[in-house]
């Protein structure tokens, strides 16, 4: 049957088409195996493409202008990158991005979950007790949260120092901030010694950095909230009530002490004053007559009649206008009738200052 056997012939009966069918069967399998070959040379050409983009990808890394790359080959540094695109050897070098330029922070006693601009800060519900409850010096417990501020000013030392940077961090500032609580009083801790406490810990933490050679540079330690634990808090707030009352009364005592004390110690330094002013008056009067009188008596020795003469006319002057009118007559005056001016001896009378003339001449 035209060259074919009864197994063609059954195989021909299977395939559908009628008359013709062999060569329409060898047509549909070179169809099919053309096919095939576009089908895989389609996906070779895909996966080449793909290949090539996978390559290209891990050659060109991009630093932001707030990190630096750090290129590890075989976990040995090569080189440290600045900002812009840059090369690498391709399944070979790591880079580790590292924010030099970017403040961040630790934060302890507490997690913020959003900070936004205009909204309220949230926080992170969980109880974060561990980290923040600590013991004071006077055997208190004080809740004590806080801020640590850094940056990393050596990508090298920070990834090839210390192992595990975050982790070893914050166990050394927890425990420099409970070393620096434990020297302080409760009362310390929780009002006056707030800025002492932040001081200490961050010159303490600083010089632990540069010791362990970490990288970092501390900007900044803030103490957040330090409160009582919350089942002693009504206790606290009446003593912290009392505190405040009594300083009120220690306030008022000093201002009125302040308004009291000093005008008191002006008057008596006035007092004072005064009195040896006086002092100084009597002496130096004193003094003065003193040498006035011994100048007297040298004039005296050396001219008894005139000085006699001149002491006598001297204390007339001053006694005389005191005595008030008085009439004075010569007892040796002869032949004279005296002119007696009884007007001005009766004005003189009335004003006991006034000075009355003597009569002139006669005798009574």
């Amino acid at each position: 049957m035209n060259g074919f056997d009864d197994d063609d012939e059954i195989r021909f009966r299977r395939y559908p088409g009628g008359r013709g069918g062999p060569d329409r069967f060898v047509r549909d399998v070179q169809g099919w195996f053309r096919r095939a070959m576009e089908s895989r040379r389609t996906i070779a050409m895909a996966a080449g493409a793909l290949l090539l983009l996978f390559v290209l990808a891990n050659t060109f890394y991009q630093v932001q202008p707030e990190e630096v790359g750090v290129v590890v080959r075989f976990g040995r540094y090569i080189r440290t990158t600045e900002p812009g695109l840059r090369v690498k050897v391709p399944f070979v070098d790591r880079v580790h991005l590292l924010p030099v330029q970017r403040q961040l922070k630790e934060e302890f006693g507490f997690r913020t979950t959003a900070a936004d601009v205009g909204r309220r800060t949230q926080y992170a519900p969980s109880d974060f007790a561990q980290e923040a409850v600590m013991l004071t010096g006077d055997l208190n417990v004080a809740v004590v949260e806080w801020i640590v501020q850094y940056r990393i000013s050596d990508p090298y030392q920070y990834l090839f120092r210390v192992r595990n940077i975050p982790g070893t961090f914050r166990a050394m500032t927890e425990a420099v901030m409970r070393q620096v609580v434990g020297d302080r009083t409760v009362t310390e801790v929780l009002t006056v010694g707030r800025q002492a406490i932040e001081s200490e810990v961050e010159a303490l933490l600083s010089r632990l950095v540069r010791e362990y050679e970490m990288g970092l540079t501390i900007e900044q330690v803030v103490l957040q909230d330090v409160n009582p634990p919350d089942p002693v808090k009504p206790s606290w707030d009446e003593v912290n009530q009392a505190q405040q009352q009594r300083d009120r009364m220690i306030n008022e005592a000093r201002a009125e002490y302040n308004k009291v004390i000093p005008r008191a110690r002006g008057e008596a330094q006035q007092a004072i004053l005064e009195a040896e002013g006086y002092a100084l008056n009597r002496v130096n009067r004193a003094q003065g007559e003193s040498a006035r009188f011994r100048s007297l008596q040298e004039a005296y020795r050396r001219a008894p009649d005139v000085t006699r003469r001149r002491l006598y006319l001297e204390t007339m002057e001053r006694v005389l206008p005191r005595t008030g009118g008085r009439l004075i007559v010569d007892p040796d005056t002869r032949g004279i009738i005296p002119l007696l001016p009884l007007d001005r001896l009766r004005d003189g009378g009335a004003s006991s200052g006034q000075r009355t003339a003597p009569a002139q001449g006669g005798q009574r």
